[in-house]
Order: structure tokens, then C-alpha cells, then sequence
């Protein structure tokens, strides 16, 4: 079955206190954790949930990550993660997120990963499936 054009999942955080500096300012490394939520989420709608990653061992693996970051969240905020697929290639995809804060809908972050298929234990990259259905050179 074909991939959906406007592949997109949001998933919501409330920013903890383990996510902060001692500043109460969010981390750098803690949007990285949100948007791994959100694109294991995004991942699940692409055919690669938890339970069929394990029993295939095929996974997907960040390979290349673009961080843009345009403001701050602050402990106790809410946000939306939205991800979506932007662009599949012969052999990695890519998804693009962005952060928003949910009481006022300031762009926090923007962020691109790109993305291929390894078959574990022997760690080789596998092209795209074919039923992904918009295979295109990269």
C-alpha cells in the first residue's frame, strides 16, 4: 500500500522539569526527545511500529539531523510536536518536525532528519520498500 502524501502526526509535551536547564529553560537535547516521539509515532503510520520493528529487525536510523532553533520553551509549557514525511529518496527519507507552543502557537524549533531502513544484526542499509510508491533518486 502506497504512502500518503501528507503523512503528518502531532503528538503533545509538557515540558518537565528534567527537560530544563538550571535556567528552567528546555535543553537542546530534550526537543531531540520530543521529536523522537513524534517520528516513532510517524514511523508507526509508515508500517514501522514497535512490535514489527522487533520481529523483522528492520529499523530505521537517523542519519543526518537539522536543528533550527527560533525560541525558547520554558519548564511547565506545553507543546505540539508536529511531524510529517517531507521527501523519500531511493534509500533514506526524511521527516520535518516543528515545535510549537500550545498556548500561543510560537515557533519554538524546526527541525529535518533524514532517515534509512538497516537491516540488524549485520547493520546493512535496505532501499526504501517498493510499496512506499513515490521512490524517487537519491
Amino acid at each position: 500500500m502506497p504512502l500518503p502524501a501528507e503523512l503528518r502526526h502531532t503528538t503533545r509535551e509538557e515540558v518537565m522539569f528534567f527537560d530544563t536547564d538550571i535556567g528552567g529553560v528546555v535543553h537542546n537535547l530534550a526537543y531531540l526527545r520530543m521529536i523522537e516521539t513524534c517520528r516513532t509515532r510517524l514511523a508507526a503510520l509508515m508500517g514501522m511500529n514497535l512490535k514489527g520493528m522487533a520481529d523483522t529487525k528492520l529499523f530505521p536510523v537517523v542519519v543526518r539531523t537539522e536543528i533550527d532553533y527560533k525560541r525558547p520553551a520554558t519548564l511547565g509549557d506545553h507543546l505540539l510536536i508536529h511531524g510529517r514525511l517531507d521527501e523519500l529518496q531511493r534509500a533514506r527519507f526524511w521527516c520535518a518536525f516543528e515545535i510549537r507552543r500550545e498556548s500561543d502557537d510560537a515557533l519554538l524549533i524546526t527541525a529535518r532528519q533524514a532517515l534509512a531502513l538497516v537491516q540488524m544484526p549485520a547493520g546493512k542499509p535496505v532501499r526504501l520498500p517498493a510499496e512506499w510508491g513515490m521512490d524517487r533518486d537519491g
